[in-house]
């Protein structure tokens, strides 16, 4: 009997894959990708040129086709997902302006962001759900362009991530209400795009005239085009479907989205969340996110940096890659003798001002030690932000799930477990935001994509033997990072 299939393409802040999925059991059926060539500029700029992200998708999708043969004709549709923020403006012509994406780990309007969020941080909060910070598309657009009014005048439609490759799929302009929120863009009252965010950013023209129609997570925007099948190798005609933001595509293909348990992302970013009834007056947390749905809000704590400090000590360290990094880091007990390291390797929303380090360092500490810190850093840190929306009332008691690139070693699961002091569920499929989005392809087909698309996961307990040791790391950990605040901000006006 023939099996319905379902493509999921997620753009990440490293890589670019897509996955076919079978309908029914979920399993895996072709998947290919690769990272994506982002140019690290002075300042913190994080770019991406257009022609590398035309040429990483028509590799994935062709690699995908490749393996599925014949059966690709049983695709019955496609959706996209992708990091949040960062900057996507198209031109007049659907090209994007400068021929580059900016990706949401620049950190280049920092300075910006701090000064607004001085000003109308409270404000913006009560407004779109979240304070300025650096990777937000308004910040980025204000840096970028307010010394160039004729690229400014050139810009037409604000994309996201997602949105850019359903564009080059479709050619249709829309995106949903999860990216525009977690942009910072969004009304949570109302819903629709703020004219009060684009006028504190300094950017009242473009609010007025880039942003897209705003459409239902699983609703077609359209179908592959004959271009575009010619260009990636799809069949022409395939509908697609509106996605949402990665950390919701990915919660939903685990099911924290509907049984209302937090996840932790171990990706590049430090994305902890959880979906949970609206609150009011509202939760002090990093980000409120609306995603359509006016019963329940995204609540999240976030840092711009989790697996991407593991990524800069592979580079840094000489290790073959950050597998090799966790690799060496468990060779070296829990504590790395007394050595400390800050993971704000991107920066960080608090303390104001944050970038990373190493602590306590002395001559006895090898590459080992120095790998473990790190890793024993990442972890903490995520557990941090874990507990913040547990002390809120948001999750659901003792339940986590550890989902992204991390997630893929089981130590990594086991280590986070500990320091929360209980189990967590480990989705060693590192393909959950693939996943999610094809569950929204199925979704646009009558599909219920919690039954067409299940995830596996494991339980993965705290070790036992390890847990007073645990619970001293950790506040011990986070007492180094309390004390070192006024720190975090005499370096960053240095660098202003």
């Amino acid at each position: 009997m023939k099996t319905d299939i379902y493509l999921g393409i997620d753009m990440g802040s490293t890589g670019l894959k897509a996955v076919a999925f079978a309908a029914g059991s979920g399993a895996t059926l072709a998947a290919a990708g690769g990272a994506l060539p982002y140019r690290q500029l002075p300042q913190g700029g994080c770019e991406l040129a257009a022609d590398a992200i035309e040429a990483a998708l028509a590799r994935a999708l062709q690699g995908v086709m490749e393996q599925l043969g014949a059966r690709a004709r049983d695709i019955r549709a496609l959706s996209c997902t992708g990091h949040g923020a960062g900057l996507y403006l198209l031109d007049e012509q659907g090209r994007l302006l400068g021929a580059r994406a900016v990706a949401s780990t620049d950190q280049r309007a920092a300075a910006r962001a701090r000064a607004l969020g001085d000003r109308l941080g409270d404000a913006l909060y009560d407004e779109v759900g979240c304070r300025p910070w650096s990777g937000q598309s308004s910040m980025i657009a204000a840096e970028l362009l307010g010394g160039d009014p004729a690229l400014r005048d050139r810009a037409r439609h604000l994309l996201f991530a997602k949105d850019y490759l359903a564009f080059l799929l479709t050619g249709e302009i829309a995106t949903d209400a999860s990216d525009a929120s977690t942009a910072g863009l969004l009304a949570l009252r109302g819903g629709g795009w703020s004219p009060m965010a684009f006028e504190a950013a300094g950017l009242a023209d473009l609010g007025a005239r880039a942003p897209a129609p705003i459409m239902a997570a699983g609703e077609v925007i359209g179908r592959v085009s004959a271009g575009a099948a010619a260009a990636f190798g799809l069949p022409a005609g395939v509908p697609v479907a509106m996605g949402a933001i990665d950390l919701l595509a990915s919660l939903r293909a685990v099911g924290a989205e509907r049984q209302g348990h937090a996840v932790a992302v171990l990706g590049t970013w430090c994305v902890n969340a959880v979906v949970a009834p609206v609150r009011e007056p509202k939760p002090e947390v990093g980000a409120i996110v609306s995603f359509g749905d006016p019963a329940r809000r995204l609540y999240l704590e976030n840092s711009p940096s989790s697996m991407a400090n593991v990524a800069w000590a592979a580079r840094a360290l000489q290790f073959a890659d950050a597998a090799a990094v966790v690799e060496c880091a468990m060779s070296e007990p829990l504590g790395a003798e007394g050595l400390r390291f800050l993971p704000f390797i991107n920066g960080g929303n608090w303390p104001a001002g944050a970038s990373a380090g190493f602590v306590g360092l002395q001559a006895h500490h090898t590459r080992a030690h120095l790998a473990r810190a790190v890793v024993d850093g990442v972890a903490a840190w995520h557990a941090w932000h874990l507990k913040r929306l547990a002390e809120r009332g948001l999750g659901a008691p003792g339940r986590v799930a550890a989902l992204g690139g991390g997630a893929r070693d089981r130590r990594m699961a086991q280590l986070l477990a500990g320091f929360l002091g209980h189990a967590v569920e480990r989705c060693g499929d590192d393909e959950t935001g693939a996943r999610g989005a094809a569950g929204y392809a199925a979704l646009s087909q009558g599909q219920d994509a919690a039954d067409c698309l299940p995830a596996p996961c494991e339980r993965v307990e705290p070790d036992p033997r390890q847990q007073a040791a645990h619970r001293d790391f950790y506040a011990h950990f986070h007492s180094v990072v309390d004390s070192l605040a006024p720190a975090f901000g005499h370096l960053a006006g240095a660098a202003r």
